[in-house]
């Protein structure tokens, strides 16, 4: 397991995951202060070679530059050597934030995380979106699940999947950055149904990340079960099983991740103070159906200002969703989360296409007494005399 003390090993570890992720855009080492006559800094860039990935390095001299390729694995380790050979200052600029690792002058060493400084060329984005996080190629689980045939060729009727599985990836993947680097993962994937994203989130996490997961996936289905256990044994996923049953009986004895996607009406509710209670520190949840909201609007829509809009069965609905979602994301706040309301599939795919992610936040308390007076000023406006995640947590 990594070391979290060791600031060099924590910026290759950052360096790595944007390599993975896809996120990367160049590194650069500098203030040089080694035996190697006349090297003033070296510069790291993203390139392909014969379709295959490969890091370009620039070591600029005094009078020259030379330029070398190499495999990815072994540029991240001629980094490390560097950092820990001559080199005082090390940065990583990736798409979503930059790294920056500084030996002082009293020997002290440190890495920051700042705000995003570069963007990617034309030619990178070219290749970063050719690129895939779960490669349809030697992936027997996609086969099994009818997305490519035995040579990795993606079908054509299931090319919307498989985008939609790389998309949920790249997603949870910048997320998972805020999590603890120095222990195994516990997840549960409730409502896993047919296991597309639950195995591509093992695949990822287990096979490129080199993270030790531990995933369970809960679907009421006996036959869905049975055969994504089948899947992850033939692909020998020994961390990944299947449990029959429903969200609300689930009891995990432990719980990091917390996802559910698509859980019907309540049941996002449900998985929500599951993974409250667990104390998760990340939930991610695409919410499916509102009805219960609905029907509590409808019974007292001549009650409010708004029963010009509600007697209109299209816009109760729409009306109904973003209340729901943005009642459940004031809950997660009270409980110290940091969340995100967003859009994570293109409603030309699906109508279910809005996602709550919330990481927990760390050295910060939540106004409790302010926020709930917010989710109580809702309630009363909206005429909502019962909503199911606040009575599941007794609020």
């Amino acid at each position: 397991m990594m070391s979290t003390n060791n600031p060099i090993k924590i910026f290759i570890n950052k360096c790595e995951v944007a390599l993975v992720t896809n996120a990367f855009i160049s590194a650069s080492l500098g203030n040089y202060q080694g035996m190697e006559s006349d090297l003033k800094n070296i510069y790291v860039k993203n390139i392909r070679l014969k379709n295959e990935p490969m890091l370009q390095f620039t070591y600029r001299y005094k009078t020259k530059d030379i330029s070398k390729n190499y495999i990815p694995k072994d540029g991240l380790s001629r980094l490390e050597h560097y950092l820990e050979n001559g080199f005082k200052v090390g940065n990583c600029f990736t798409t979503t934030e930059d790294y920056q690792y500084e030996e002082l002058p009293n020997k002290k060493k440190r890495i920051r995380q700042l705000s995003p400084t570069k963007k990617l060329s034309d030619s990178q984005e070219h290749d970063h979106a050719k690129k895939r996080l779960i490669p349809a190629k030697n992936n027997s689980y996609l086969t099994a699940l009818g997305i490519c045939d035995n040579d990795g060729k993606v079908f054509k009727k299931s090319q919307d999947k498989y985008k939609q599985i790389n998309h949920y990836i790249e997603i949870l993947s910048k997320l998972l950055r805020e999590l603890s680097m120095d222990k195994e993962l516990q997840i549960a994937d409730m409502g896993s149904g047919k296991g597309y994203l639950t195995f591509a989130l093992y695949d990822y996490l287990t096979n490129q990340l080199q993270r030790k997961a531990r995933i369970q996936g809960v679907e009421f289905r006996e036959d869905l079960v049975d055969l994504c256990n089948k899947i992850a044994k033939e692909a020998k996923f020994n961390d990944l099983e299947f449990i029959q049953g429903s969200i609300s009986d689930f009891r995990p004895e432990s719980l990091q991740v917390m996802i559910a996607l698509h859980a019907c009406d309540t049941a996002t509710d449900d998985a929500i103070a599951k993974g409250i209670r667990a104390g998760a520190e990340l939930i991610v949840v695409a919410p499916c159906c509102h009805k219960q909201i609905r029907r509590s609007m409808e019974k007292g829509q001549n009650h409010t200002q708004l029963d010009f809009i509600l007697r209109h069965g299209i816009l109760l609905e729409r009306q109904a969703e973003m209340i729901t979602d943005a009642i459940r994301a004031l809950v997660l706040e009270y409980f110290g989360y940091k969340t995100k309301v967003f859009e994570f599939i293109s409603d030309a795919h699906t109508p279910k296409n809005v996602m709550i992610t919330a990481i927990k936040s760390k050295g910060q308390t939540a106004d409790r007494e302010q926020i709930m007076r917010k989710i109580k000023d809702s309630l009363s406006f909206f005429a909502i005399d019962y909503h199911h995640l606040i009575q599941e947590l007794e609020l």
